[in-house]
């Protein structure tokens, strides 16, 4: 009976952070667990084949086999996703779903929006995200306002922590290698009683990177290698009150240094790197606590909870004075989800959140929301989810938004059908709205009005051979309008934005032997700038990806993965050349571990192993071939 309460409790904690309460393989190995299941596409758990949008799952077991030890190292392979990063580890990082703008994607970490209120387009930035405490990460691509309210034109990407569960548990880790790599990392979970907890404490040094292309240095100039660090604290705490009500709390901190090269404007037009280096510390700090109950035999299930979000970065340049940036959210919200009959349930929310920042001014705004979902399922083949929300800035007013996801399964053939159609939009910043540079000739705007846009998508999934075999292709179209952008005289920000992004993802997944799974991922996109008919920046018509995980022995598991991508439309580091071709790049990783004992495992990788020198951005060197390797211990 103990242990029955505790998987309750931990999948009450998990739900009050949009979690699910098994750990869900990647989207990969969803194609022999077909009951795999996901949260972000309704807010409730869905098995994975009742789901008509475009879902990607990264389990912690795939990170581990690929040895990723930071975010953007998860994403890069994903299909749908364009990661852009400034060089190495700590460079500011960029994500593009299908097409659209690098602040049109929501990011979730356990419920809480991480978006960041004080950066100019409210974008998060995946550099300072560590790995070894995810669970799993969802990615669901596609417009998704009608259940997520502002930012999700692209998509909504949901981060999950992992819960402790079992005996007290210790796990400690140890890694290096090249760039001066040295990692360290400890946590300790476990669960007592009516308690469950995880605690964690990752530490992450990558020195000695050059990134600056050499081409770009003045006669003479000697580079200066990038150097980063961060320290992250985590943790998630349950308790189970009484059968049916529990309480759980998640924070997270990470303090992240990086030193780089930054730009001399001196002698512009003819911009060089600085031959002095500059620097970026930041802080974040989230927070949400949530209680859970269930009501009438679990018909009915409530989740209220407080979050909270502070970011505070500083830029120090030797050529300029010392800039700062700070930003905070605030956030309740409430989640009901009524069972109305067999495969029927009703999901309503209610938000409010304040969203604030005080460097470098100090600005304010309040948003209430409300939002409806119907989840329907009409005996074992047909599946449909219809959602409305809407949304009151005090800003700018109301906005509606709305999703319809039908799937349909015919059993005979082993094949999925589906479908989806919704609306998405992005408020204007705080920093948009306020922030004026008079200096410079340019005000803000406080009459903008939402970016918004209208999409949809088609596809099918097929498994044959039993299903060891199976693939699929999906279509997606985007239409966004009133983006904004610089006015013409470039002295404030307008809407006049319109753009179009459509394109084709598709997959094969084949597991010839029960120890070997194989999967290919390739991504069409076309996106363009309808105002000046112009492909849009940092936007790769293709991109393709392989990985292979092979398990040889029960001790032993090695992976492969190779990522391609095509040319694209870039500018150069200071955009003094605002359109030119970036070349195509391909890039592979091996890694390989081996557990020792049932408590020691060592590991290690190459990464780069063809040694390509790319720039993605145009400006910025990626890191050359590396190696390395760790130890990894369980008590």
């Amino acid at each position: 009976m103990r242990k029955s309460l505790l998987q309750t409790l931990i999948l009450s904690v998990s739900l009050c952070g949009f979690d699910g309460a098994r750990a869900v393989q990647s989207d990969a190995a969803s194609e022999q667990l077909p009951d795999t299941i996901v949260v972000s596409a309704t807010r409730v758990p869905t098995p994975e084949l009742q789901v008509a949008s475009s879902v990607s799952v990264v389990s912690a077991d795939q990170i581990a086999a690929r040895q990723a030890q930071t975010l953007p190292e998860v994403l890069k392979q994903l299909p749908g996703l364009n990661v852009v990063q400034t060089g190495g580890p700590g460079g500011q990082t960029s994500m593009f779903m299908r097409g659209t703008n690098s602040n049109h994607t929501k990011v979730l970490v356990d419920g809480i929006d991480v978006g960041d209120p004080s950066n100019a387009g409210g974008a998060f930035d995946f550099a300072h995200f560590l790995t070894q405490d995810i669970e799993k990460v969802e990615i669901l691509r596609g417009p998704q306002s009608g259940l997520y309210g502002s930012d999700a034109i692209g998509g909504v990407i949901n981060i999950i922590s992992k819960s402790g569960s079992g005996p007290a548990q210790f796990n400690a880790a140890l890694e290096a290698g090249s760039f001066d790599t040295f990692n360290q990392s400890g946590s300790l979970s476990g669960s007592l009683d009516r308690l469950h907890y995880a605690a964690n404490l990752e530490h992450f040094h990558a020195g000695k990177t050059p990134v600056t292309p050499s081409n770009l240095l003045a006669p003479g100039e000697q580079r200066i290698d990038d150097d980063y660090d961060n320290l992250t604290a985590s943790t998630k705490l349950g308790f189970f009150v009484t059968q049916n009500f529990d309480l759980g709390l998640v924070a997270r901190y990470t303090d992240s240094h990086v030193r780089l090269t930054g730009e001399n404007f001196n002698n512009f037009p003819f911009d060089f790197p600085d031959a002095s280096q500059s620097a970026n510390n930041t802080l974040q700090t989230y927070a949400r606590a949530a209680a859970h109950l269930l009501s009438f035999a679990g018909t009915l299930e409530q989740t209220i909870g407080a979050a909270y979000t502070n970011i505070r970065s500083s830029d120090f340049s030797p050529a300029t004075a010392r800039s700062d940036a700070a930003g905070q959210r605030v956030k309740f919200d409430w989640q009901g989800n009524i069972k109305l009959a067999a495969g029927e349930k009703l999901v309503l929310g209610a938000e409010h959140e304040r969203d604030e920042i005080t460097a470098p001014i100090s600005a304010s705004t309040k948003i209430d929301s409300g939002y409806a979902e119907l989840q329907s399922g009409f005996g074992d083949r047909f599946f449909d989810s219809v959602s409305v929300r809407y949304d009151q800035d005090e800003r700018f007013g109301g906005k509606v938004t709305y999703r319809f996801a039908p799937a349909f399964l015919i059993t005979e053939s082993a094949t999925k059908l589906k479908a989806s159609v919704g609306t998405g939009f992005k408020s204007p910043t705080l920093n948009q709205l306020f922030q004026s540079f008079p200096a410079f000739g340019f005000f803000a705007n406080p009459n903008l009005k939402p970016e918004s846009s209208l999409g949809w998508d088609a596809g099918f999934e097929q498994a044959l051979a039993a299903d060891t075999l199976r693939f699929g292709i999906t279509y997606f179209r985007n239409q966004i309008k009133n983006l904004i952008a610089d006015s013409a005289d470039f002295t404030t920000d307008i809407n006049v934005g319109r753009a179009a992004t459509q394109g084709v993802e598709s997959f094969a997944a084949f597991r010839p032997l029960q120890s070997l799974t194989l999967r290919l991922d390739h991504t069409f996109t076309q996106a363009t700038d309808e105002v000046s008919h112009q492909e849009l920046l940092r936007r790769p018509k293709h991109k393709g990806s392989v990985n292979a995980d092979w398990r040889p022995t029960p001790r032993l598991l090695l992976n492969a993965s190779l990522l391609s991508v095509g040319s694209w439309v870039d500018g150069n580091r200071d955009f003094s050349i605002q359109r030119l071709n970036a070349p195509p790049y391909t890039t592979v990783d091996l890694a390989a571990g081996y557990d020792v004992s049932s408590h020691l495992n060592i590991y290690a990788r190459i990464s780069n192993l063809l040694d390509r020198r790319f720039e993605n951005p145009v400006g910025f060197l990626a890191p050359s071939v590396g190696a390395f390797a760790g130890i990894k211990s369980r008590f």
